[in-house]
């Protein structure tokens, strides 16, 4: 069920892409992509299913749980990820955004991550504890508490990417450094720094991808 429900999500994201941006079918699109993430929702369901009728619970039960928590938290950014990709090799959109390469604004980025994380692993400990609580048969529902367990430490593990980002800041090149910026002759008066110039593509890229509202060319 599990395996399926990941096939499935990949396939309805990728045929809702194709259908948004290579067959220009948009209402369809539309509904195959907010199918993805209730495909979650039903491996959950499933599992409340199985273990009410008298299964055991088990780590496949609370990667359930997860898959959820990752949806709610995730889900989005996920769809906006394949979305602007997408659009860029086969719409003709924008070039993907990418994080800051570096200095405090990728810290800060790392920083928003993990907080993200910790929100998700927040969820899935209280839908595995409300799992638990379902069935009313703690002796049945000990692997979810082991899973519940295991969270944490996905907390503390991932801490050492902003903190690394902040203890240890990449280097920003200036734009003295980029090749072809403002020292060039040809590109003087232009954006040449790497920073300003991801972030003058991240604002115009996501604001539209994130909606799914780019228009592909013609």
């Amino acid at each position: 069920m599990i395996i399926g429900c990941e096939i499935g999500f990949w396939v309805l994201l990728g045929l809702g892409l194709a259908t948004r941006y290579l067959w220009r079918m948009r209402r369809l699109s539309t509904a195959l992509l907010i199918a993805v993430p209730l495909l979650d929702v039903i491996l959950l369901a499933a599992a409340v299913i199985d273990i009410r009728g008298g299964a055991e619970a088990n780590w496949r039960h609370g990667l359930a749980a997860g898959y959820l928590a990752y949806s709610i938290v995730f889900g989005h950014r996920t769809l906006r990820w394949a979305d602007q990709r997408f659009a860029h090799r086969f719409a003709g959109g924008p070039p993907p955004w990418k994080p800051p390469p570096g200095g405090m604004a990728r810290a800060r980025y790392e920083w928003t991550m993990w907080l993200r994380t910790v929100l998700a692993c927040a969820i899935a400990a209280v839908l595995l504890y409300g799992l638990a609580w379902l069935v009313g048969d703690w002796s049945r529902t000990t692997a979810l508490l082991e899973f519940g367990g295991v969270l944490p430490r996905i907390v503390v593990i991932a801490l050492l990417w902003p903190l690394s980002y902040t203890l240890f800041p990449k280097k920003v090149p200036s734009e003295a450094d980029v090749p072809g910026g403002p020292s060039a002759p040809e590109t003087a008066g232009s954006n040449g720094g790497v920073s300003s110039g991801e972030t003058g593509v991240s604002h115009a890229s996501t604001s539209e991808a994130a909606g799914f509202k780019w228009t592909p060319r013609s």
